[in-house]
This record gives C-alpha cells, structure tokens and sequence, in this order.
C-alpha cells in the first residue's frame, strides 16, 4: 500500500470529516440548551409541560436515531396537509434530527445532576437570603454541571461515532467518502483510515474534557 494511495483516499475523507465536525457543533450547541430547558419542563409544577417534557424524553431516547432522522428526512414531506412546508434540506433535516434526539439525552443527564444535590443546598441558600434566582444561578448550576460534566462527555463522544448515520440519508460525510473508496478500489483500507480520523477526533474531545473536569475542580 503506498503512500500516494493513503493520501489519495485521505484527502477527501478529511473533506467528509468537514461535515462530521460540522453537524457535531450544531448538535452539541442547540441540544444541551435545550436539553437543560426540556429538564426544567420535566421539573416544573405545571403537571402539563412536565408531562410533555417526560413523554418527549421517554420517546426520543425510545426509538432509534437512525429511525428519527429517516422519518425527519422522508417522513415528514409526506404528512397531509403540511408536509409540503416540511422539506428540507437532508443536512439541515440530520442536524434538527441529531438535535432533537440528543436533547433528550442531556436533559436526563441534567436531571440526574440535579437529583445529586443535596437539598440543605435549598435550605441554605434560603437562610442566607438568596433568591429563588440567585440561588439557582450561583448554587446550583455550578454544582450540576460539575456533576453532569463526565456524563455529557460520555455523551459527547457518542455524538461523534453517531454522525456516521449522516450516510443513512445520503448526506456525503467521512464514511461515505470511505465506502466509496472501498467500492471502487476493492480494498479495507479506507475503513482503517477512517477509523483513524475517527479516533483522532474522539481523542481531542476526550482531552477536552478532561481539561475541563480538571478546571472545575478548582472553581
């Protein structure tokens, strides 16, 4: 196996690569806020949103991903009435698909962050004089993330490996260009080599992380 050929394969799985790192900073951006937002309706005294805000968790992290982002992408146009208003682009489609799916996912996590804070916290925070607000925002939101932050990067790094499913739905991304190669030249070798990037990438996320446990740990 030369080198001509493992550059020759590379340079366009880096290009897919582009895509993968793409729609994993779109996914990541909008769906921990949302996540957070979906776990504070699940939280809430209103019995109606926490009851929406459970029933959209338990189905999203019920049903597969793949399975979501088909319906979002082919689904959708053909609903009555509307569907013709629902079509959309199939990467914009993966991104609301991946966003959707993974908000459930962090939002259990940010529950779960919650849950380990201990109530004195509440008792406290009210004793010293905080608000309702206050004591949210300089108490318990620090602690929570602290919490959720080993989960989240578990998360994370899932998000990463699952970006692989863009090539379900036709949108040309790292394993795609990998397939191609491999089709056409009768050889494993790009599955390695995407394999690699693949790994390359995680790894830089894991550092990531685990600078920002370290950092926490002092604040």
């Amino acid at each position: 196996m030369s080198i001509d050929y493992l550059i020759k394969i590379t340079i366009p799985m880096l290009q897919g690569a582009q895509m993968t790192v793409l729609l994993f900073f779109i996914a990541i951006i909008a769906s921990i806020p949302l996540g957070f937002l979906i776990t504070l309706m699940a939280k809430s005294s209103n019995r109606g949103l926490a009851a929406i805000a459970h029933t959209y968790i338990y189905v999203m992290r019920g049903t597969p991903l793949l399975l979501q982002l088909l319906f979002i992408c082919f689904g959708l146009p053909l609903l009555p009435v509307v569907g013709e208003y629902l079509v959309m682009d199939r990467f914009v489609a993966a991104c609301v698909g991946f966003i959707l799916n993974y908000a459930a996912y962090f939002a259990e996590i940010f529950r779960g962050g919650l849950l380990a804070i201990d109530k004195g916290q509440y008792e406290a925070a009210q004793v010293l004089g905080f608000s309702k607000w206050q004591t949210t925002r300089k108490i318990i939101l620090p602690q929570m993330f602290r919490v959720a932050l080993p989960a989240v990067a578990n998360e994370s790094i899932t998000l990463v490996k699952d970006t692989a499913l863009l090539y379900a739905v036709a949108v040309p991304e790292l394993l795609h260009f990998a397939q191609t190669a491999v089709n056409r030249d009768f050889t494993i070798m790009p599955f390695f080599v995407a394999g690699v990037i693949y790994l390359l990438m995680t790894l830089l996320l894991t550092l990531f992380f685990k600078w920002l446990e370290r950092r926490s740990k002092f604040e």
